[in-house]
């Protein structure tokens, strides 16, 4: 697949390595601009482009940036992408840490992922946001092996959270299925599933014990 990564942090980054280590042809994209990507992409034999082409054509787009960058995204993020063009959203809140507060996560209640749609103008599938960086490259296993990690992915499109599903399968990690976006509370940080080292079983049940209370380190 063509797929498009918005952000090279630590997550952003190790996907990169893993989709072009996979064959699928990759995008890459900073907000310092592809100059500052050449070591990766030699890496990796990932492309390096400005974020306003990071889409283009691709199938998958991945946005990975620091949630308080999102609004500063280009306009018409999207407009060159394929057809259904499944967008993923890693993004977590962190309004003392680093975000500073979003009235609209805070005082309407929204999910993180709901609020990144709102930005964005088009829905997303939330995967990767409580997932160790290092545990892309270092924790993969072959489907079936009982010491397989799963994930958590929340979505309202079933068709587009099935394609992200497949992909983090062909990554070596198992999936939950953790409802709605308006759901993903279950999945945001501070909650059980966050961080958390588990398979199928395991996730599941750390999903059923969420709060949608957000704890007070977690408020802006």
């Amino acid at each position: 697949m063509k797929i498009g990564i918005i952000g090279a942090g630590n997550i952003g980054g190790n996907l990169t390595r893993r989709l072009t280590a996979l064959g699928h042809d990759v995008a890459v994209a900073n907000s310092r601009g592809p100059q500052t990507l050449t070591d990766l992409a030699k890496e990796t034999g990932a492309t390096p482009v400005p974020v306003g082409e990071a889409a283009r054509d691709a199938e998958i787009v991945v946005v990975t940036v620091p949630l308080k960058a999102v609004p500063s995204l280009p306009s018409g993020l999207l407009d060159g992408a394929a057809d259904g063009v499944v967008v993923i959203d890693t993004n977590n809140y962190y309004p003392q840490q680093r975000d500073g507060r979003i009235a609209a996560i805070e005082d309407e209640g929204l999910t993180e992922s709901r609020w990144v749609e709102r930005q964005l103008g088009h829905p997303v599938i939330k995967a990767f946001n409580g997932t160790y960086a290092q545990d892309i490259l270092d924790r993969p296993l072959p489907a079936g092996d009982p010491d397989r990690v799963a994930l958590p992915v929340a979505g309202d499109d079933g068709a587009a959270k099935a394609k992200v599903r497949a992909l983090i399968d062909e990554l070596g990690f198992d999936t939950v299925d953790a409802g709605g976006i308006d759901d993903s509370w279950r999945q945001q940080p501070d909650t059980p599933v966050y961080g958390l080292r588990a398979g199928v079983e395991g996730v599941t049940k750390a999903l059923a014990e969420a709060s949608p209370e957000r704890p007070a380190t977690f408020r802006g």
